[in-house]
């Protein structure tokens, strides 16, 4: 599974990690996190992101 990085504040989407202080489990693809899903960082939105 890829990172992604936010462009906006530079944080790194790590799918083996997830987002566990926002509900996101660990070997959560970055394609299979829920639609109202946002930087932790910044709140920007998924397609703010790039493939890294």
């Amino acid at each position: 599974m890829e990172k992604y990085r936010c462009t906006v504040c530079g944080y790194i989407y790590d799918p083996k990690v997830g987002d566990p202080d926002h509900g996101i489990g660990a070997d959560t693809s970055f394609k299979d996190l829920p639609d109202d899903w946002v930087c932790p960082e910044c709140g920007a939105p998924q397609d703010q992101f790039e493939k890294i």
